[in-house]
């Protein structure tokens, strides 16, 4: 018997229109993304109210493609576009419209409001779906590369030694403009182009360096006051009788230290360690504060901080207020660490934070594994560090901190991994930061879908 094959006919026109719905399985994340969508207020849209010009694209339908784009790893405006075409998905979300890249990517820019309230919208319906409850979170920031690279940076010390050269080479085209018997230039330079160039880079130097002294002005209370507090908890050790080990602390300097570093591209990202500290990245510090039931972001901020020190506060605070009343419990990485964020967190006793005060390694030890009974309770007026140390070494206190690497860590290596989201598009911190919300807005109507099919 000859072998048979389905008839694949590309030539003859369909007889009915065909439904774009029918082209995707009933459970499809376009279906739930759109069906979501359309209940959103469109709290602070950007549109044109007066009707001039060209007829508008729906916002609904730009932030349901936008969405949709960001959760399955499509980000450039251009690809966006692209997709309108070739994607059935997009094209069924965009209603066979396609919006060109310069609409799609100011839409993103300019509807920071939209996505603002949009994210907060995900998180009431996922109250409302019983999905989130919110009485424990998990805290965590990750490094994602700025639209930058860190080779058009430059220290303070090499913007120094930058602007004494050049200006010597000014001195010595202008020394070599005045003899009228100089070797001429190579074809294509004038001595006035030269001169100007160089100039310009002087000036942009000298911006450079005033920048990185502005910034050490700014930083300079915060590292005066947490000097200060170093310096008075080994004072109170020693007073205790209690071994003070390390290095003592050093005075914070008034002017920036020689390597601190200025980026022509993008001057408000920074250097930062990534890689477990094995390498540095021009980057931001995304920070996320993650529901450890559901594994839904509750609460999302971008800072361009390379550390976590100071940043356990505004990341708590960065959760919307009816989100972050039910918040009882906050779990944290030894980054975060900081006697004076933590008191403050816990000073109406609504909240008690659970954080590692030493690095530890994910490998457990054999006597790890062992029983052991609860330490005593500190005292009432123990030091903030002594009553985490105290916490973890609880039995109950364990378990709850092992929540943490299952909860925040899993949720970045999605975004990074599944969704491909590695490296922002824009640049400055504001737009970053909307960037950042559009993100974690796609993630959470991923998960939701996923928590919605499971259920």
């Amino acid at each position: 018997m000859a072998a048979r094959f389905i008839t694949v006919d590309r030539e003859t026109p369909l007889l009915l229109p065909p439904d774009l719905r029918d082209w995707l399985p009933e459970n499809h994340l376009a279906h739930f993304i759109l069906e979501v969508v359309s209940t959103v207020p469109l709290t602070g849209v950007r549109i044109n109210e007066r009707g001039t010009g060209d007829a508008q694209y729906p916002p609904r339908m730009l932030l349901a493609v936008m969405v949709y784009c960001y959760a399955t790893g499509v980000f450039s405006s251009r690809q966006i576009e692209q997709a309108t075409y070739t994607d059935v998905a997009v094209r069924y979300l965009s209603a066979d419209t396609h919006p060109d890249h310069d609409t799609l990517c100011t839409f993103r820019r300019s509807n920071r409001a939209l996505l603002q309230s949009s994210f907060v919208e995900v998180l009431q319906l996922a109250r409302e779906l019983k999905v989130l409850k919110v009485g424990r979170i998990a805290v965590d920031g990750t490094k994602l590369h700025a639209n930058a690279s860190k080779h058009a940076a430059v220290s303070y010390q090499r913007a120094g030694e930058k602007i004494e050269q050049l200006e010597a080479e000014v001195a010595e085209l202008l020394d070599k403009a005045e003899q009228s018997d100089s070797t001429p230039l190579e074809d294509g330079l004038t001595l006035p182009g030269e001169i100007a160039l160089r100039r310009d880079r002087i000036e942009q130097l000298r911006i450079a360096r005033a920048v990185l002294e502005r910034r050490a002005a700014e930083r300079a209370p915060a590292e005066r006051t947490e000097y200060e507090t170093k310096r008075a908890e080994r004072e109170a050790k020693r007073q205790r009788g209690e071994r003070v080990g390390g290095h003592e602390p050093q005075p914070p300097q008034a002017m920036p230290q020689a390597t601190d570093q200025y980026n022509f591209t993008d001057p408000e990202s920074r250097i930062m360690k990534a890689g477990n500290g094995s390498h540095f990245e021009q980057a931001y510090n995304a920070q996320a504060a993650v529901d450890t039931d559901s594994r839904l972001i509750v609460g999302q901020r971008v800072t361009n901080a390379a550390n976590d020190k100071q940043q356990l506060r505004a990341t708590v605070a960065a959760i919307p207020a009816a989100v972050a009343a039910t918040v009882r419990e906050v779990l944290a990485d030894s980054g975060f660490v900081s006697q004076t964020e933590i008191s403050e967190l816990e000073r109406d006793g609504t909240l008690t934070v659970y954080a590692a005060v030493e690095k530890t390694s994910h490998h457990r030890r054999v006597r790890d594994l062992e029983r052991h009974e609860d330490p005593p309770l500190p005292p009432p007026d123990a030091p903030m560090l002594e009553q985490l140390r105290y916490r973890l070494r609880t039995r109950a206190g364990r378990a709850i901190y092992r929540l943490r690497q299952q909860t925040v860590e899993p949720v970045f290596g999605i975004i990074k991994a599944a969704m491909g989201f590695r490296q922002f598009l824009l640049r400055g911190t504001q737009k970053v930061a909307l960037e950042w919300t559009l993100v974690t807005l796609a993630y959470n109507l991923r998960r939701l879908h996923r928590l919605q099919l499971a259920g």
